[in-house]
């Protein structure tokens, strides 16, 4: 085959023509292992389920709305949450853990006890996305049974990433690590990874205060709607 053209014909080249479909293939190759690494990891595992809905020892069937991730701007999103109004804050604080720690992402953060945000309903979750807040109303370090939930921020605008940026990327097996009053530690083992629409978390798992004890992270992923600068849903992990 030949192509016309001034200053006489030009040959096509068998081999270039291979050389340039193999690339075109490598390419394909390398956008579809890209497009795959970029999607989501699926989920794993189930948690613990309590065996009741509610544990009596809420002293509150109120529902507050917890921001437990972050947006660009700051925490977002919501999840319900019980409130024990009558928990002794004496007792929060020797039960809250100091320092939690994850290998297999690198973090090493500072613990804040924190409740629910009287002015805006939410989940206290501290504003400095280098830190992360154990809820003080439900189990706490010491806990022989429930749910110990920290959650922290996924990134901040003003902050970049936040403790919690690679949290999805947990793994069975990973460990996480607590550390109480005294430099006291106390391991887990990540059992379960799991993502919902934030209007979905079945709140009676990861908030119980009954069952076999584990340790709950809850951080936003999903979608980001920059609309409301939020995101769509929570991942949680439960560790045991």
């Amino acid at each position: 085959m030949s192509i016309s053209g001034h200053g006489g014909a030009s040959r096509f080249r068998p081999g270039r023509a291979l050389l340039i479909v193999a690339a075109g293939v490598i390419l394909v190759a390398v956008v579809a292992v890209v497009m795959l690494r970029s999607r989501p990891a699926a989920d794993f595992g189930a948690p613990p389920i309590s065996a009741s809905v509610a544990s009596a020892s809420v002293a509150s069937a109120s529902v507050a709305s917890a921001s437990v991730g972050s947006a660009s701007q700051g925490p977002s999103g919501s999840v319900g949450v019980p409130i024990n109004d009558g928990l002794d804050l004496a007792v929060a604080a020797a039960e809250a853990p100091s320092r939690l720690r994850i290998p297999a992402l690198g973090v090493d953060a500072a613990v804040e006890a924190v409740g629910i945000d009287a002015r805006s309903g939410d989940f206290a979750v501290p504003a400095d996305v280098g830190r992360v807040g154990w809820y003080r109303f439900g189990p706490g370090f010491e806990a022989v049974a429930g749910s110990i939930v920290v959650a922290g921020h996924v990134d901040a605008a003003d902050q970049g990433k936040g403790v919690f940026f690679r949290l999805g990327s947990l793994k069975a097996g990973d460990v996480v690590t607590l550390t109480g009053l005294g430099g006291v530690t106390r391991d887990f083992e990540v059992v379960a990874r799991e993502r919902y629409r934030k209007v979905a978390v079945p709140l009676e798992q990861y908030f119980a205060r009954d069952g076999s004890v584990r340790l709950t992270l809850i951080t936003c992923g999903g979608t980001f709607d920059a609309k409301t600068r939020h995101y769509r849903d929570n991942v949680v992990i439960t560790a045991r």
